[in-house]
């Protein structure tokens, strides 16, 4: 009896796809030209990203002498660990107090905010009332202005009520997102079925329960984007703590920092950049941290169902 003949299948993708059969989920892709312009837009746009990170990186290391005499990004005689003692001692101590109020501050904003987002797009994807669409359109219209505009108006505000020099002048306007609010109503009307919400009511259950026994947890990759879009929001302002706060231990980091670059001039350009590192060591872990979260955010804000 003749031996059967093993029938063969072509090793190219595509060709599997033409006869019908499933290509080898381990084969390797194959080169074309086609796909040099966008890999090569792609390894420009990270090494463009990435080089003053870097940067950041290697100055930290150096000394004042170093950072004007050597290359500016590579390292010449390290010296990390007296940059970090000396930016962690240095004007008595100011820079962990800092650190510790851009966290308050950031993280204060963040969640208040958060829960003001949600709340307003939960109202807005969820319940008909009249002149919806007229709050909504304010909500994108705020998206549009920059926040540097409103710091001066929100500086008379603070002073009338007497909260400049407080970190609640800092706190209450940061927490106000409309592109959170406009974020967590797309998602509110995706992912939250009109009939949970009826049999939730049917059950008894008023519309506050409803709201944050089930509204909020279906609405968490939303919310944990937005917490992290205010909280990064927070931690960089500049102009807003500057004019609001006076006291050298209320300020955050970012302003912090500037002060001791503007008074302290060349002499303190070590501890600067040393400060600068380590500041952003909080948004980086809290980025990590919930970065699936902020994608499965995003595609929902993205398409509109």
């Amino acid at each position: 009896m003749s031996a059967a003949t093993a029938p063969t299948t072509s090793a190219h993708p595509d060709a599997a796809r033409r006869s019908g059969a499933t290509p080898r989920p381990d084969a390797a892709p194959r080169f074309t030209w086609r796909s040099v312009p966008p890999v090569a837009f792609l390894t420009i746009s990270a090494i463009y990203f990435l080089l003053p990170l870097w940067w950041l990186v290697v100055s930290s290391t150096k000394s004042n002498s170093s950072l004007q005499n050597s290359n500016g990004f590579w390292f010449d005689a390290p010296q990390v660990l007296e940059n970090l003692q000396r930016t962690f001692t240095y004007d008595g101590g100011m820079f962990p107090r800092w650190v510790l109020n851009s966290i308050l501050y950031s993280g204060g904003a963040a969640l208040l905010g958060t829960l003001l987002a949600v709340s307003a797009g939960y109202v807005l994807g969820k319940f008909h009332f009249r002149g919806k669409g007229l709050v909504f359109g304010g909500i994108l219209a705020g998206v549009l202005v920059p926040n540097a505009l409103l710091t001066i108006p929100l500086y008379f505000l603070a002073s009338a009520v007497g909260l400049v020099n407080s970190p609640w002048a800092v706190i209450i306007p940061t927490c106000v997102s409309p592109f959170g609010v406009y974020l967590a109503r797309i998602y509110a009307e995706q992912s939250i079925p009109d009939e949970i919400l009826e049999a939730s009511r049917m059950d008894g259950a008023g519309e506050l329960r409803t709201f944050f026994t089930i509204g909020l947890r279906i609405l968490a990759p939303a919310s944990v984007t937005i917490f992290l879009f205010v909280f990064v929001s927070s931690w960089n302002n500049f102009l807003l703590p500057l004019m609001m706060l006076n006291s050298e231990e209320l300020k955050p980091v970012t302003l912090g920092l500037y002060g001791w670059q503007t008074y302290r001039g060349a002499a303190s350009y070590d501890i600067v950049l040393t400060g600068a590192l380590v500041a952003i060591v909080p948004m980086a872990i809290l980025f990590f941290t919930l970065q699936r979260f902020l994608r499965t955010g995003l595609a929902a804000g993205s398409v509109k169902g």
